[in-house]
């Protein structure tokens, strides 16, 4: 693994150096793991940091299905695309996460201090794309949860999207967006570090 990227901000960031390699620098998305198992305890601590990542009113939409059994394995190693099959296969855990598409039933209880809250997503476009974009921010929590576990991500977006909601999401009230698997490094796990954007490609001021 080549040595990360420091741009010299680090007394900058009040979070630990170690933590900040952990984290961001030296982290990887994973292609190879090892046996290692990962447990329900794991998942749940990783969940419980997660959940207090913002997200817009609250609305949380993010759902988890942990793929354990072989049968279900298989079924979503078919619906995975090129060599996402391998890697899904050989994980030792493996997470489909979805948005739920009528998180607003849920907002009462997330947001008491309003009064009707669903009312605002009553249009289900507009809701749906709400429930997307949130969703999307909290597998980014997610994920950077799975790397203070001390544990390797790898995720994923290529396969059947259709299939793989109407397999592990049959209610036609969630969406899948992102498959990822979650265990220990293994060989030859990481890609070199690719090319990050400079501050200045990225960062303007008006």
């Amino acid at each position: 693994m080549s040595a990360p990227e420091n741009s010299g901000t680090d007394d900058l960031i009040t979070l630990p150096a170690q933590a900040q390699d952990q984290l961001f620098r030296e982290a990887r998305t994973a292609n190879t793991f090892t046996d290692e198992p990962v447990t329900d305890e794991q998942v749940r601590a990783i969940y419980e940091l997660v959940k207090f990542g913002p997200t817009s009113l609250n609305q949380q939409p993010l759902r988890v299905v942990l793929v354990r059994s072989a049968g279900a394995r298989e079924r979503l190693v078919s619906m995975m695309t090129g060599r996402n099959q391998e890697k899904t296969a050989k994980a030792p855990l493996v997470a489909v996460l979805g948005a739920d598409l009528d998180f607003h039933e849920e907002l009462p209880k997330l947001v008491p201090f309003m009064e009707n809250p669903q009312a605002l997503f009553e249009d289900p476009a507009a809701r749906a794309e709400s429930a997307k974009f949130n969703t999307a921010i909290q597998i980014g929590y997610f994920i950077m949860g799975v790397r203070a576990a001390g544990l390797a991500a790898g995720p994923m977006i290529g396969f059947d999207r259709e299939a793989v909601t109407k397999e592990f999401f049959p209610d036609g009230r969630h969406a899948a967006l992102c498959v990822v698997n979650i265990g220990r490094p293994g060989p030859d796990a990481w890609m070199g570090r690719l090319p990050r954007l400079a501050y200045d490609e990225v960062v303007s001021t008006v």
